[in-house]
């Protein structure tokens, strides 16, 4: 199969969709590779690192697309990279189409086969190719709150770690999975006083023992939540619910009961945010306020971070990349895991939970 690398023309995206190291084993598995110049500058690799692992290199984005059978990218088509697409081509990259019913309508036109990193599942229930950027964004998130709650950046001037005699900052996590849990372990580390929520008790427990205290966990409810937001500096919004858009659980009703200048973090923003007054900013605006409050809502946070980003990606993707370029879509009928990634296939969406959240058959 021939396997296409384009360069990322997201705002402020440096990431690629395969580093030099997967190239050679695309190729040492009988398959040729053609990568767009410039492709992995982002992560400090030229054309001729690539051309050393077997790839060919060529000049634009637009013989990427119209060669090969298979396009590996990292986010999602932007608008004048799927009317490239074609039927008959496999996609592989997020997509996060639940709030983006442009692009889903953009490429069920197209015919492409389109799968979406973000759902597909492990053995164990788990979502093996989110989790890598999920565990750096949810590192991130913290670095962000920190960032965003200095005075000088607008915020309430709270040190995330205090001092003797003077309190940390709050910080309360919505969601206990791997996004909150890698903000957890890095807000903990600082010095902060850290609040996990999740409505699995299992998951709570779990989180309990990790933690062994240094983080309080509770139970996610409307009331509970209220209440932590209100006394929180900073405010993590870290849930997912696969292929759908997240639910607002911090409304616009309640930022006037917040602390002043506090800031809100929403991770979930490529899934729509789960803060009703999210909207997605880029790392050269990453911040915007609403009735006193700081939001930071960057779609690819993962971005700022591309060599530690990029090889964390490649190291989950590489194995089901292969699958598909040695059996093309017959890798999604022997493995239904990898089936639930295709988002969309033959001018429909393919995802049934994508689909309800799109409001489409």
């Amino acid at each position: 199969m021939l396997v296409g690398v384009p360069k990322e023309i997201k705002p402020s995206e440096f990431r690629v969709g395969l580093t030099p190291e997967a190239v050679r084993e695309y190729v040492a598995a009988g398959h040729s590779v053609i990568v767009q110049t410039g492709a992995g500058l982002g992560i400090d690799k030229d054309d001729d690192i690539y051309r050393r692992a077997g790839a060919e290199v060529v000049g634009t984005a637009a013989e990427v697309f119209a060669r090969a059978d298979m396009v590996v990218k990292v986010k999602e088509p932007q608008p004048g990279e799927w009317v490239q697409l074609r039927e008959g081509q496999i996609l592989f990259t997020y997509l996060h189409l639940a709030p983006d019913p442009d692009q889903a309508k953009g490429l069920m036109a197209s015919g492409v086969s389109a799968i979406a990193y973000e759902t597909v599942t492990g053995p164990g229930g788990g979502l093996p190719l989110l989790a890598p950027m999920s565990e750096v964004a949810g590192r991130l998130a913290i670095e962000a709150g920190a960032q965003a709650l200095r005075a000088s950046n607008g915020g309430r001037g709270t040190l995330m770690g205090g001092v003797p005699g003077v309190l940390p900052a709050r910080v309360v996590v919505l969601g206990g999975g791997v996004v909150g849990t890698q903000a957890a372990r890095m807000a903990v580390g600082l010095g902060a006083s850290v609040e996990i929520f999740d409505r699995s008790l299992p998951r709570l427990r779990q989180l309990d023992e990790m933690f062994q205290g240094r983080a309080i966990t509770r139970f996610s409810t409307a009331g509970t939540i209220e209440q932590a937001v209100a006394q929180a500096d900073v405010v993590i919004g870290a849930v997912l619910i696969p292929g759908a858009s997240a639910p607002h659980l911090v409304t616009r009703a309640m930022l006037p009961d917040m602390k002043n200048r506090a800031v809100l973090v929403d991770v979930a923003i490529d899934q729509g945010g789960c803060f009703e007054t999210s909207h997605p900013t880029t790392h050269e605006n990453p911040t915007y306020e609403v009735d006193g409050i700081i939001h930071y809502c960057v779609a690819n946070m993962p971005g700022a971070v591309p060599l530690t980003s990029s090889y964390a990606l490649n190291n989950a993707t590489l194995p089901f990349g292969l699958a598909l370029a040695n059996k093309g879509l017959k890798a999604c009928e022997d493995d239904p895991h990898l089936a639930l990634g295709l988002n969309v296939h033959q001018g429909r969406i393919a995802n049934a939970a994508v689909a309800e959240s799109l409001g489409f058959s």
